[in-house]
């Protein structure tokens, strides 16, 4: 089953089965069938190689008994040209296996990371980021291991099981009871414990991504944890997720620990072993036989004992795989809609009985109604919590209005192509992100295609050229994640920079000068105005100067739209309007 919605999509000449666990698995390796092929004809010319040992066995002791030296030559000659032929094939069926798992984590880490950017915020918001990572990292990683080798001995092992089965009847029919009725109880006996196993390895799983995540809260948090001086609440915090993982490996310890196909191999053998006799004393068959028959039972020792981490492995693949299958076909609030409408933006916004909450709650924005004409700059003022920046998230979709609709340009922005709606409409907001990549970089991120001149020209305009030539690299400095290592004014100018270098139709500016001293703001203040011109214009934030250059005032309170105008208006007639400017 495809995921329906997706915010961003690659087109891709097949699509894997999202149906089940193991049917996704399998539609990514059956893409390597000339490896899968590889793996089997390794491990079944590996088994029957090994099979060979004791049956070159018994006719090299048969051989000494009648005193026949050339049989026993090419017995011994046979031996070691069938391990030397037998270490190649063991190598193809290796080799084949590793290929097998890396292409599959690298395919399925390529197609969780793509379905990962094309989720919506409803989902980001509701999934820990330190799940996520446990996901597309150690969980990737056990889907690989879950080949190989865990599917590398399942096949190697499987195809040991068999030659008994094969070969002893030849010795004499009877011979096969014994490993027929292992077999029997064998695959019953691994039956069970992988439906044992099964719980233990989810719950493994599952702790590891709980671990991940409250690790990843804690680094992610540590300045309000140092802050708070709440260190050994954390410390604490994180001993008892430790402390559920290492409780779940423990159970998973126990489950493996009672894997009786080992106590099996030993009444088999000790059975195989006493019916080998009874059939030499009863003259049905030599000495030579009896030994090849018990060799032979000797393979079943390799299943046996690698069957107990091997089938573990697998099904701590098959629990990463449910795990981060979860993930995507988990389905997006919005569509990519790449067949949606696609051209050049005037800037004409209209919002039409707007409703929004977030988790499904009509809280934030209730009714609400405007308009705004092209090339208009237009302040939203409020208090907090009024619904400002919620309002303009629904201009991008970066959630979606749950009822009412937003036009732009007279189109529902849910008729829109997103690609083309998202790159036309440029957001500062206060918290900026910026990544742990150079400074040119970070600015040129909306716009692959400018050039090292155009980044510069952006950064002058936003007043940031300046500090950008103090530092030791310029331009090519590396910055810390989030932008750590700079000021809040430096983070906001490099943000204005970027936006400048988009150039968009729709410019929403989320208190972008709130970190910024006053002579800067000035500096910057005429910055904005030229770059507002012939675009729209939305203004967040509580600076009296920017309220009185807007074109027009949308006051909010409550989520609701409690008066519009201009500053002159609205202080004659909005009582709401006058009660916050005057705070300010």
């Amino acid at each position: 089953m495809a995921v329906a919605n997706s915010e961003f999509v690659v087109e891709r000449t097949w699509e894997p089965d999202h149906s089940t666990p193991l049917r996704w698995v399998w539609s990514y390796v059956r893409r390597n069938m000339n490896w899968v092929v590889g793996l089997f004809f390794g491990a079944f010319g590996n088994a029957a190689f090994a099979a060979a040992v004791p049956l070159l066995t018994g006719a090299a002791i048969n051989a000494v008994r009648t005193g026949d030296r050339d049989a026993l030559f090419w017995a011994a000659i046979w031996i070691v040209v069938g391990q030397l032929v037998r270490a190649f094939v063991q190598l193809l069926r290796n080799f084949s296996s590793e290929v097998i798992g890396q292409r599959l984590e690298r395919d399925v880490r390529d197609e969780l990371y793509t379905s990962l950017l094309g989720k919506s915020m409803a989902f980001h918001d509701s999934k820990p980021t330190g799940d996520i990572m446990a996901r597309a990292t150690n969980d990737v990683r056990e889907m690989n291991l879950m080949l190989n080798p865990g599917i590398n001995l399942v096949v190697g092992s499987g195809m040991f099981l068999l030659m008994p089965l094969i070969t002893a009847p030849r010795m004499h029919p009877q011979l096969l009871i014994v490993p027929a009725l292992y077999l029997l109880i064998y695959f019953w006996l691994v039956f069970d414990y992988l439906r044992q196993l099964r719980p233990t390895t989810t719950a493994v799983r599952e702790s590891f991504g709980n671990l991940n995540a409250t690790l990843a809260e804690a680094i992610d948090g540590i300045e309000t944890v140092k802050g708070a001086a709440q260190e050994e609440r954390e410390r604490n915090r994180f001993s008892a997720a430790v402390a559920k993982w290492r409780d779940a490996f423990v159970w998973q310890g126990d489950v493996e620990a009672v894997f009786l196909p080992v106590l099996l191999l030993g009444v088999a053998q000790g059975a195989g072993f006493i019916h080998s006799l009874m059939l030499y004393r009863a003259g049905a068959i030599n000495v030579g036989d009896v030994v090849a028959f018990n060799g032979l039972l000797l393979l079943f020792g390799f299943p046996t004992f690698t069957a107990q981490f091997a089938y573990s492995q697998v099904s701590s693949g098959l629990a990463g795989a449910r795990r981060i299958l979860e993930l995507i076909t988990t389905e997006t609030d919005l569509d990519e809609n790449a067949r949606g409408y696609d051209a050049p933006m005037r800037g004409e916004i209209v919002f039409e009985d707007v409703s929004f909450g977030y988790n499904g709650t009509l809280n934030a924005l209730e009714g609400v109604s405007f308009s705004i004409r092209p090339g208009q700059t237009v302040a939203l003022v409020g208090q907090t919590g009024t619904g400002k920046s919620t309002l303009t998230k629904l201009l991008n979709r970066t959630y979606d209005v749950q009822s009412g609709r937003i036009l732009i340009d007279g189109v529902d922005v849910r008729d829109w192509n997103l690609a083309t709606l998202r790159r036309q409409i440029s957001m500062i907001e206060q918290d900026i992100f910026l990544f742990s990549r150079t400074i040119a970089e970070n600015i040129g991120f909306g716009a692959s295609s400018a050039t090292r001149e155009d980044i510069e020209r952006a950064a002058r305009s936003a007043q940031a050229h300046d500090f950008i030539s103090r530092l030791a690299d310029g331009y090519d400095t590396v910055i810390g994640e989030r932008g750590v290592t700079l000021s809040g004014g430096q983070r906001q100018r490099l943000a204005l920079a970027r936006a400048f270098l988009t150039d968009p139709r729709i410019l929403v500016l989320d208190d972008s000068t709130s970190a910024i001293d006053s002579a800067t703001e000035d500096r910057i203040q005429q910055a904005i105005e030229q770059a507002s011109r012939d675009r729209t214009t939305i203004l967040i934030t509580h600076r009296l100067s920017q309220i009185r250059w807007a074109d027009v005032i949308i006051v909010l309170r409550a989520g609701r739209v409690a008066a519009v105008g201009t500053h002159e208006e609205l202080m004659r007639s909005s009582e709401a309007y006058r009660a916050i400017f005057a705070k300010l």
